[in-house]
């Protein structure tokens, strides 16, 4: 099924449909409904977010390297599309008090979100050849940005309008808008998921028992022979770093927008300045990686990153905070699209949903790097402002190891091991 545009379309539009739960349920309904409507905490949303990660980290590696032997991604995919999807739409129910009962849906939908997306992005090798990758990965990135902006922005409006609607007050729209990823969900997921992968006669008949017992073998090869890849193994030590930083800015970006005094309001919309700018900005990058190379692009990106946390550690208003949510979107989905696309291109043949439940694994392990060293800043100085600076570290240590990595050599090994 490699490079039909039929495919490839199907692949893009799951990016539009999953990226939902993202915006609306991860990033901006789902944290004020958690601690205004629920009676939850900012410690117990932590937690929560924590406990997710953490899960996903153990089962990625397991379930990728599972994929593999099957090569059945697609029905991975299927069941935890399903499990986020309903989870999206239970948490409708949750009502005050309900904290532990919020928090286990939550857990249980970025479980299907993040594993899910281990086996779809892993499917980028089996649906497009080496040289469309940056461009079809942006694709990917870019329709995300448009899909979960186009659905967060219609959110918005129920939960400020919940009269327009027939509902009674906000908290109704906040329902409303958790049902409505759900079936968003589902239903833009379905193109992907109707696809078939060609499997052989001893990967169909083999049982569940055995899947697990080879995948944990193939488990354990990977952890002793990741480092055979050379150029892999400094690219995944690079990208360890830079996912940290960029991942410290959109975990604590609303926290620190609210320490300096912006209010609610305009951080939602800040963010969904950061979605639509980022669903054509996603697509130029990718056309950029194309035309100067992928790791030249993704280090200018993580150049304009440092100047965004240089210019955040100034920022004084909403409006200062929009025009960084802007330049945010210049680069966010279009250096995890080139990142992506290269990684994809250092996996031997025939263990991509592996070394990516792996990278999966790893970079999720380190995450807690940049939120930590961003508290520990704060509190030894004080300083919101300079605990945010802080984070220029995780981009410089990014941008210096990348420079250490070959690609090219890194493709001949992955080929040579296949």
């Amino acid at each position: 099924m490699r490079d039909q545009p039929k495919t490839i379309k199907s692949w893009v539009m799951y990016d539009w449909a999953n990226s939902a739960f993202a915006t609306t349920i991860m990033a901006a309904v789902m944290p004020i409904y958690y601690i205004d409507a629920i009676g939850g905490t900012d410690a117990g949303w932590g937690f929560t977010q924590s406990a997710a990660g953490l899960v996903v980290a153990l089962l990625s590696p397991l379930l990728g390297a599972i994929a593999d032997h099957s090569n059945n991604k697609i029905s991975f995919l299927r069941a935890f599309t399903l499990i986020g999807a309903l989870a999206s739409l239970l948490l409708a129910f949750p009502g005050k008090g309900d904290v532990l009962l919020a928090s286990l849906i939550v857990i249980v939908g970025m479980i299907g979100f993040g594993a899910g997306n281990t086996f779809y992005d892993a499917l980028l090798n089996d649906i497009t050849s080496p040289g469309l990758r940056e461009k079809v990965s942006a694709r990917g990135f870019s329709m995300g940005y448009m899909g979960g902006g186009i659905l967060l922005a219609l959110n918005v409006v129920v939960i400020q309008k919940p009269e327009w609607f027939g509902l009674q007050d906000s908290t109704g729209g906040s329902q409303v808008s958790f049902l409505s990823v759900g079936l968003w969900w589902l239903i833009f997921s379905v193109p992907l998921l109707r696809l078939k992968q060609e499997k052989t006669a001893a990967q169909t008949s083999a049982k569940v028992g055995e899947q697990i017992r080879v995948g944990l073998s193939r488990l354990r090869e990977t952890f002793s022979r990741i480092r055979q890849y050379p150029e892999l193994w400094k690219f995944m030590v690079a990208y360890w770093f830079f996912f940290d930083g960029v991942n410290t800015v959109i975990v604590m970006a609303t926290s620190y927008g609210k320490s300096i005094g912006i209010e609610t309001g305009p951080l939602i919309t800040a963010l969904l300045i950061t979605q639509f700018i980022g669903f054509p900005a996603t697509y130029i990058f990718g056309n950029l990686a194309v035309k100067f190379g992928p790791r030249r692009m993704l280090v200018a990106s993580q150049a304009l990153y440092l100047v965004i946390v240089v210019l955040g550690y100034f920022m004084q208003n909403a409006t200062h905070f929009y025009i960084l949510a802007a330049l945010v979107g210049l680069v966010q989905g279009g250096s995890q699209a080139t990142a992506r696309s290269i990684y994809s291109k250092l996996l031997p043949e025939g263990r991509a949903a592996e070394f990516n439940g792996f990278l999966t694994f790893t970079s999720r392990f380190f995450s807690f790097g940049g939120p930590l060293v961003f508290a520990l800043v704060r509190i030894f100085t004080d300083s919101s402002r300079t605990a945010l600076l802080a984070i220029a570290f995780f981009f410089l240590m990014g941008m210096v190891l990348l420079s250490f990595v070959n690609l090219a050599k890194g493709e001949r090994e992955a080929l040579q091991a296949s």
